[in-house]
């Protein structure tokens, strides 16, 4: 791709800086493990499981610590045990590993001499090869000696080879990474694979409230209702009654995941002043109470018994009740992404997912990223911890963190099902911020946020079946600094169709469930129910081990591409250019045979358009077989490579600085005054230019109107007299006859034509339009 010059930065970026480049791999060729996607690697995995007769007077918090040459690794420590249960695994790559003897020892956490315990040794030539799906290693009991060569207890350790194929691969912390990683605090650096909650949404109608008394009996209640799940509150418009009862039938949409946390909490609330609200009764409703339907069928509503809050002034015979219509909606797919990167289709109930059948298999091997910016200083040279997070549907996959690194090594192979291949693949590339300098991990109230270093999406349905793409995606970052290559991911997919009927009927179905069509919400509204799930997500996927951070969820799910953005808008709009460019350029062309710059094509055109109109039958069978040509001539153009992120399509390198850092301030804002002012002011001027845009098309569709609403009785007389005279004259002559003088009447040669506009064109001008009611 052409680099185009920024306006920013002191070098051009290369021709092909970013790029897709095509690779050949080393892929493993068979499915033993099902990493036939990936190289295969080799690991020495050490699993301490426990200890027991550990010799020590006095207290003793043992830990057992790994030695593998200049390599060290700790398992946790437990406290005031002499029979501790670790239970821990370490691996270390089989390429990089310093020695050809491996030790355990057994320490006390917290001495200030003499904390050594014992040691066990291993020879590394006697441990086995184990791959999958070969039999798990069972471990075994070894001998701990001391400095005087006595025993001081047993430990239990397995030490054997294998591969990233192996079940304890997610589990191990990996050590040939760092210098020093105690394992209690490793959790940031091993791979995981999420299960991302299911996501209801909830429906709260409110109906009514009776029997609403006040400690003030003349008072005129201004009443309104308060919802809330956890975080998320909605609130009815108030009602002004003198009556004890209040009406208002309003809805209220949320967001819940199963397992369900919260409570549904209803609270009636009295307006007492401007900025003063008191609640008069509340109710608690468990979402077990919560009907569950899939279709629109009608909920019965249901009375609830409001509850004086606690501190409240007491009213005698306070039995006021609310009725409201609860709800979990399970025919919607509650949307988590933008609706352009769906990963998943199907709807919450799962009653409803035989409608949406596994159609296919998506297999991804994540190979390895090269060339990563340095995000960190260690011993005075750059460095970067770098991880990838694949995201499709329910099922998140997370590599382990490849510490102190610029091309590292993931070697990981993920699937899905399918369920409808018109869906996008996510792969997100991120430096680990969360581990310190010396390869610990940083402690602290308030860690900062891993970076992203890139990410590349995967249109399913762009991809050939059955064939492995193997491709360099570039890694490509925005920052109010401008556009970045921040290094290159090299990937490997396949899309296998586990059913080729199934894969086309997909063409015919509608993209969402059916609720979404016959009870659809407001893009507001949706958009703001989004935000709430993606908050939600990312609370469930935090709390896990290791915890995905919010900061990832967000970056995976778009959860900012609301934001207002200069240089998105030029990018939607040019590529609105482009798409209607086929058109204009039709247009164009017609406009040149209409003024005679090529006379024989003008001919030529003249003689197929009375063919076409002598024979009316042909004219729909020559524009089919015309669009067919045209596609098997386009075949050979067809694109060889998947799509990847574009900069010039995104208008990121002719970016302004000031653009940019408008697009990443923050919301509200937190710029100056004058720097606010100056782009208030631009957006002003942009919005005037649509405005008058927008004006002139919306004053064109009045003009068609006015035409026959007597608004202009002369105008209206003579249209009315041209649409009879017209009348006549199709009546009397054959349709073919009209066509054809009109096709020559626009292409008629130049010689027959005046400069100035036509008298349809300028009839049309002077209709009269809504323009004039304008203040």
């Amino acid at each position: 791709m052409a680099g185009v010059l920024p306006r920013f930065g002191p070098l051009p970026p290369p021709i092909d800086e970013f790029g897709i480049k095509e690779t050949r791999p080393r892929l493993a060729g068979g499915r033993a493990g099902g990493y036939d996607l990936v190289e295969r690697m080799e690991y020495l995995y050490v699993r301490v499981v426990k200890a027991r007769g550990l010799k020590w007077s006095g207290d003793l918090d043992p830990f057992a610590e790994i030695r593998l040459g200049s390599y060290s690794c700790a398992t946790r420590h437990m406290e005031k045990t002499w029979s501790p249960e670790w239970n821990d695994v370490f691996a270390f790559s089989r390429e990089r590993i310093p020695a050809p003897f491996l030790e355990v020892v057994v320490r006390g956490k917290g001495f200030a001499k003499d904390e050594y315990v014992g040691r066990a040794h291993f020879d590394l030539a006697d441990a086995p090869l184990r791959v999958p799906p070969d039999s798990a290693l069972a471990p075994q009991w070894v001998h701990v000696v001391d400095n005087k060569g006595e025993r001081a207890g047993e430990v239990m350790v397995a030490v054997w080879f294998g591969t990233q194929a192996d079940e304890c691969f997610p589990l191990a912390v990996h050590g040939d990474a760092a210098l020093a990683v105690d394992a209690a605090l490793a959790a940031h650096t091993r791979c995981k694979q999420y299960t991302v909650p299911r996501l209801w949404y909830v429906r709260v109608n409110v109906i009514e409230a009776r029997d609403v008394v006040f400690a003030d009996k003349a008072r005129v209640g201004e009443v309104f209702v308060r919802s809330r799940i956890a975080s998320q509150v909605h609130k009815t418009k108030v009602c002004v009654s003198r009556l004890p009862s209040y009406g208002w039938n309003e809805d209220h949409m949320f967001v819940a995941a199963e397992p369900f946390e919260d409570h549904l909490v209803i609270s009636v609330e009295d307006r007492v002043k401007v900025d003063k609200e008191e609640v008069i009764g509340h109710v608690h409703v468990p979402f077990t109470d919560l009907e569950r339907r899939w279709d629109a069928r009608p909920i019965r509503p249901r009375w609830y018994n409001l509850v004086r809050p606690e501190g409240a002034a007491k009213i005698d015979k306070f039995s006021a009740k609310i009725c409201v219509r609860l709800c979990l909606e399970g025919g919607y797919k509650v949307l988590s992404e933008p609706v352009h990167y769906l990963s998943d289709v199907r709807p919450a109930a799962r009653e409803l997912w035989h409608k949406r059948p596994p159609v296919g298999l998506v297999e991804l091997g994540i190979h390895n990223a090269f060339g990563l910016s340095p995000m960190r200083s260690r011993n005075g040279r750059g460095s970067c911890d770098a991880y990838c997070v694949a995201k499709y549907g329910v099922k998140w996959f997370r590599t382990q963190t490849v510490i102190d690194s610029l091309a590292p090594r993931f070697h990981q192979q993920c699937y899905w099902d399918v369920h409808d291949h018109c869906t996008v693949l996510t792969v997100a590339v991120f430096h680990n911020c969360q581990v310190g300098e010396k390869g610990g991990l940083v402690t602290g109230a308030d860690p900062v946020k891993d970076v992203l270093l890139g990410k590349v999406r995967i249109r399913l349905s762009t991809l050939e079946t059955g064939r492995v793409y193997t491709h360099a995606y570039p890694l490509v970052t925005l920052h109010g600094g401008g556009v970045r290559k921040t290094g290159e991911l090299q990937l490997a997919v396949r899309f296998s169709a586990t059913s080729t009927l199934g894969l086309l009927q997909t063409y015919a179905q509608p993209h969402l469930p059916a609720m979404h069509y016959h009870h659809p919400l407001s893009i507001v509204h949706q958009e703001a129910l989004r935000r709430e799930a993606v908050s939600l997500i990312a609370h469930r996927l935090g709390r896990m081990d290791p915890p995905l951070r919010r900061e990832c969820v967000e970056h995976l799910c778009e959860a900012h591409a609301h934001r207002w953005s200069m240089r998105r808008s030029k990018a939607h709009f040019f590529r609105l250019v482009a798409a209607l460019a086929p058109l204009f350029a039709a247009i164009r062309w017609f406009v040149d045979v209409c003024h005679w710059k090529n006379p024989a094509t003008t001919v030529a055109v003249h003689v197929i358009y009375a063919m076409l109109l002598c024979c009316p039958n042909l004219i729909m069978p020559s524009f089919f077989v015309y669009k067919f040509l045209l596609g098997l001539w386009n075949y050979r153009f067809r694109p060889r490579h998947p799509w990847h992120v574009d900069t010039k399509l995104s208008h990121a390198e002719t970016a302004h600085l000031d653009e940019l850092d408008e697009e990443f301030d923050e919301f509200p804002t937190a710029r100056p005054h004058e720097v606010v002012r100056m782009r208030y002011d631009r957006l002003r001027s942009l919005g005037a230019r649509i405005q008058e845009m927008v004006g002139d098309v919306a004053a064109h569709a009045e003009r068609v109107r006015c035409a026959m609403a007597w608004r202009d009785t002369r105008a209206t007389t003579m249209y009315l007299l041209f649409c009879l005279l017209l009348a006549a004259i199709t009546f009397v002559a054959p349709f073919q006859a009209v066509a054809l003088l009109v096709g020559f009447y626009l292409m008629r040669h130049p010689r027959l034509r005046q400069r100035l506009p036509d008298v349809p064109a300028n009839f049309f001008r002077r209709l009269p339009c809504k323009v004039d009611c304008l203040l």
